[in-house]
């Protein structure tokens, strides 16, 4: 993915680094594959907000993705590379050959007109599907199954991957981009392939208002609020008074686990990620 840099003939385009989209063939998606998306302005139910900073934004509408692959050996090829604004990488539109098209996300060096097909034992090569088992090792995959037939869950932000290191009995040890190494049930399917635009993080906004049109609203700092609005507000300077940081609930931020000790998958991590 090629980046683009502005002149700066105003502040904000100083530092702005933008994709340059060199990649996207087809401007409008589908419109068969396309579903509304009601904002929440994060809130819940009973409309008090449980997620700060979440409102505006563009209208977006929700692209159908193809998760499963489950379009077991059938040739599709690839008519369209297009953008996503749901996610921070680009999906291909796959044609089968009996007429059905399918979103999917699109790999690094998947080309339109190239064909992909997902089955039991199909060549590895970029944009193919295939179970883990029948993956050789070194191989990168990604858009990783957690078990069979639910659909792929890891491995599917821009520029991610993951490598096989072995395979023992029924399970292949994974090494994910977080670092974390990990048992996955060999029957499970993942895509050939690194995802591409690889350079997402090193984009430069800008400015603020391209934030709020992402749906981000502004992030005020505890100790910078009032006493009734934060826990950590009020004082002289930047005093927070010894109070550990927390949520304006008064729940604290750091040191808690976020992980369950009695899920069923914790024996299938062998190595936790980096903190």
């Amino acid at each position: 993915m090629a980046l683009k840099e502005f002149k700066p003939n105003t502040p904000s385009l100083r530092y702005t680094v933008l994709p340059a989209f060199e990649e996207i063939t087809r401007s409008r998606p589908l419109k068969s594959l396309l579903r509304s998306v009601r904002k929440s302005g994060g809130r819940n139910f009973q409309g008090r907000v449980t997620c700060r900073h979440r409102g505006g934004g563009h209208q977006r509408r929700y692209r159908v993705m193809d998760f499963e692959r489950s379009k077991l050996d059938v040739p599709a090829r690839v008519d369209s590379i297009e953008y996503d604004p749901n996610r921070n990488v680009r999906i291909a539109l796959l044609v089968y050959r009996d007429g059905e098209k399918r979103y999917i996300l699109a790999p690094r060096d998947l080309q339109v007109g190239m064909t992909v097909v997902s089955g039991e034992k199909v060549e590895p090569s970029v944009g193919n599907a295939m179970p883990l088992e029948n993956v050789p090792q070194g191989i990168p995959v990604h858009n990783i199954e957690i078990q069979p037939a639910g659909g792929g869950k890891l491995c599917r932000s821009a520029g991610g991957f993951a490598t096989i290191q072995a395979k023992e009995g029924r399970y292949v040890t994974l090494a994910l981009p977080s670092g974390e190494v990990r048992k996955v049930f060999g029957r499970c399917r993942a895509t050939i392939g690194q995802l591409g635009n690889t350079e997402h993080n090193s984009l430069s906004l800008g400015k603020a208002g391209r934030t709020r049109w992402l749906g981000i609203r502004p992030t005020v700092r505890g100790v910078a609020q009032n006493p009734v609005s934060h826990p950590m507000g009020g004082g002289e300077g930047r005093a927070h008074g010894g109070r550990q940081p927390c949520s304006p609930t008064g729940r604290l931020a750091k040191g808690g686990k976020t992980r369950s000790r009695r899920k069923p998958s914790q024996n299938l991590i062998l190595r936790r990620r980096k903190p």
